[in-house]
């Protein structure tokens, strides 16, 4: 696969790891990299004394290209830029904040930085700081989440619209008829998030894996719409349905035990962060059989609709 994406990040497939904190490091996204799809390293964790190990456990092994990400709610070392510069990596995506405040530093740095959009106004606010491309995000992938929150299906198609920049399709992506989908849509690639959560190589708990196995589509909850602090998709369980009911004071509270959760399986003890594409999970897989039928798929559905309907859309 050549396009836009595939050429900007030197990757084989156009198929990004979502930065899911703790959960995004060097075991997952060097995977997701050798695979021929783009590991990112998480900064989420806020951690990077943690994370800087993780750098050095990534180049040893994969020789493939990989990115970081700077979620820059959670980040605050001044000097972000020249660690993730200091990195060797080409590719960073900002999220959780303003993308004026690092874009013009880490392009100066020679680096393609791609900013993570849950609305059209954040998408052109980017472009206007600069980023050489967009994340766009809808509101059915989990994680945090902008309180209005937009489905892919929606959001998608209206940004590709809108802007030049190329376009990765983030939220409702877990297999090549999703990903067809966010083609179709105007994205030239998609990111994963929860599907690479349930991966054999993700390393949280597999009770966490067993509950987005066993998930239905209606499983996940959406969290805090009113604040204060940010919104967020979470997986149901007993904890967090009735968080959806009456939600805590402090919401980032809650992830005070966010390890006994996930990598102790205690499901109870925090806030498993999820998509509502935990519906359509019914098997863990390794990453590179997910990749590797995630873009066969992608051709085959892309194919059939061609031969189905492209003389439909032939004129009289």
């Amino acid at each position: 696969m050549k396009n836009r994406i595939t050429e900007l990040l030197g990757v084989k497939y156009p198929i990004v790891q979502a930065p899911m904190g703790w959960i995004a490091r060097a075991q997952l996204a060097s995977a997701v990299s050798n695979a021929g799809g783009l590991g990112i390293i998480e900064t989420s964790s806020g951690r990077l004394d943690e994370v800087r190990e993780e750098v050095k456990k990534m180049k040893t092994l994969t020789d493939k290209p990989w990115g970081i990400n700077v979620a820059q709610a959670f980040v605050r070392d001044p000097d972000i830029v020249q660690f993730v510069a200091d990195q060797g990596v080409r590719f960073v995506t900002t999220s959780a904040g303003d993308p004026n405040r690092y874009c013009e530093a880490l392009k100066s740095k020679g680096l393609t930085v791609f900013h993570v959009v849950p609305s059209l106004a954040a998408a052109l606010k980017a472009i206007e700081a600069g980023v050489d491309g967009l994340v766009v995000e809808g509101g059915e992938g989990g994680g945090f989440k902008n309180a209005r929150e937009v489905s892919t299906m929606v959001l998608l198609p209206l940004v590709c619209s809108k802007v030049k920049v190329p376009v990765i399709g983030a939220g409702g992506i877990v297999d090549g008829r999703s990903m067809a989908a966010a083609f179709c849509l105007g994205a030239e690639g998609v990111q994963m998030g929860t599907r690479m959560v349930s991966a054999a190589e993700s390393p949280v708990h597999q009770n966490w894996k067993d509950r987005i196995v066993q998930a239905a589509e209606t499983d996940t909850v959406f969290l805090n719409r009113f604040g204060p602090g940010p919104a967020l998709r979470a997986l149901r369980t007993e904890k967090t349905s009735g968080f959806e009911r009456t939600p805590p004071e402090n919401i980032m509270a809650e992830f005070g035990h966010v390890l006994d959760l996930y990598f102790g399986g205690d499901m109870e003890a925090s806030i498993a962060l999820s998509g509502q594409v935990a519906g359509r999970i019914d098997e863990v897989k390794p990453v590179a059989q997910i990749l590797c039928e995630t873009v066969e798929e992608f051709a085959a559905v892309m194919a059939e609709m061609g031969a189905k309907y492209g003389r439909a859309a032939q004129p009289a």
